[in-house]
């Protein structure tokens, strides 16, 4: 069964984390996935939610995917109760994933029941193409990447940072060009998409 906690700032929902989990988070760990912030110039959100992990009772793993082989990968991965991947750039986030076969060993972990929580570039990865993103993450930061195609774990699109500065012209663009396309869900940075038994429950506030 697929558990994901899909926000646009982990930090600003990070105490919707305990009842959806349903346990104690204390002694807990988590393998922290920064990759996607790495060609950003401001990175303080990815601080601010270690943090919130930190201040949850999680230990915090730190993973650099394009660092590590695939072997590394899958023993830090294996080893930690939960999965975050961190907001920033969700071409060169995809780029690395599949470079480094992250992609595909997420998406076993997550299918095998694994707790997966996205900020951002983190929840729009799971869905099954990121292109609609384009209009605020910038394509040439991943030259390498041809196809874009996301993991494809979700059937539907979030749409992260909606009503939010600095991003509340690009997102709205968004919406308005693919919301009759795709099933869009937008969400502002104090909102969360729950997903549990194959349903969908929005937490938190609009804005």
């Amino acid at each position: 069964m697929k558990k994901l906690f899909l926000s646009s700032s982990f930090c600003d929902v990070a105490k919707y984390l305990t009842n959806f989990y349903g346990e104690e988070l204390k002694g807990k760990t988590v393998t922290f996935i920064p990759t996607a912030s790495l060609v950003e110039e401001y990175r303080g959100y990815v601080e601010n939610d270690k943090n919130a992990f930190i201040e949850l009772g999680i230990i915090v793993d730190i993973l650099n995917i394009e660092q590590k082989t695939e072997q590394g990968i899958a023993e830090t991965l294996s080893q930690n109760d939960f999965i975050y991947v961190s907001g920033g750039n969700t071409f060169y986030l995809l780029q690395e994933l599949i470079k480094s076969k992250a992609d595909k060993l997420i998406s076993e972990q997550i299918k095998n029941g694994k707790l997966y929580i996205g900020a951002s570039a983190g929840s729009v990865i799971l869905s099954k193409n990121i292109e609609y993103i384009e209009q605020v993450d910038n394509k040439t930061k991943a030259p390498e990447l041809k196809d874009y195609s996301g993991l494809g774990l979700i059937n539907f699109y979030p749409l992260p940072h909606y009503g939010n500065e600095p991003f509340t012209e690009g997102i709205e663009n968004i919406y308005k060009k693919y919301h009759k396309q795709i099933p869009l869900i937008p969400i502002s940075n104090s909102q969360v998409i729950e997903f549990k038994n194959n349903e969908n429950t929005i937490k938190g506030e609009p804005k």
